[in-house]
C-alpha cells in the first residue's frame, strides 16, 4: 500500500484502476456512475476539482482539499469508489450480467476497483500541476483512442479550453482558481 502525504496546499494527482484492468468504464452508463461519484465526492469533502478523465480502465483525477481541515484522499478515493462500486454493480447485473461476474472476486465478490488507494503524488508547484493536467487531457491520444483531446468525452479538457462551456449534471466541475 502507497504511503499518503495529505499535505497544506498541495495537488493530489490520483490514478485508481478497474478489477482485474478490465475496460468496464467505457460500457454504457458505467463512466457517468462513475463521474457522478468523483463529482459528488467532491462536492461532500470539499475538494476542487482541477483535471480528470476516465478511461476505459482507469481513472485520473487530480484534485486540492480545500478549507481549514483539509479531508485525506484516502476518506475522498473511498467516497468515490464505493458508490461507484455499487452502483455499477447494480447497473451490469441488469445489462450486462457476463461482464458483471467477469468483475467478480472469488474470496471478495463484485469487484469494480483494484485492491489498494492506488496511486497518489503529491504536486506542490503550479508547473508540476499544468504539467499532470496536460498529462490527464492526452492520456487518451497516447493511447490512440482519440486524435485531439478535446474529442474524448469523460474528460475535463474542454472546461479547459472552453471556459464556460455547458456541462451535463453529472460532470465534475473544474475550479481554474485552485491552480496556484
Amino acid at each position: 500500500m502507497p504511503r499518503r502525504y495529505d499535505l497544506p496546499n498541495h495537488a493530489h494527482e490520483l490514478t485508481f484502476s478497474t478489477y482485474r484492468r478490465q475496460p468496464v468504464l467505457m460500457h454504457e452508463g458505467v463512466a457517468l456512475i462513475v463521474l457522478e461519484a468523483i463529482r459528488r465526492a467532491g462536492e461532500r469533502h470539499n475538494i476542487a476539482m482541477l483535471a480528470f478523465i476516465i478511461m476505459p480502465e482507469h481513472v485520473h483525477v487530480l484534485v486540492r482539499p480545500m478549507g481549514q481541515k483539509p479531508t485525506a484522499m484516502k476518506t475522498y478515493v473511498a467516497a468515490i469508489k464505493r458508490p461507484a462500486s455499487f452502483r455499477v454493480h447494480q447497473l451490469l447485473a441488469q445489462t450486462a450480467p457476463q461482464l458483471d461476474q467477469s468483475l467478480v472476486d472469488p474470496a471478495f465478490g463484485f469487484r469494480l476497483w483494484l485492491p489498494g488507494g492506488g496511486y497518489d503524488r503529491n504536486l506542490a508547484s503550479r508547473d508540476a500541476v499544468r504539467v499532470s493536467i496536460e498529462y490527464i487531457h492526452n492520456n487518451p491520444v497516447r493511447r490512440g483512442l482519440c486524435s485531439a483531446a478535446g474529442d474524448w468525452p469523460w474528460s475535463s479538457c474542454k472546461q479547459w479550453h472552453e471556459p464556460g462551456c455547458s456541462l451535463e449534471p453529472f460532470m465534475p466541475k473544474v475550479v481554474r482558481e485552485a491552480v496556484r
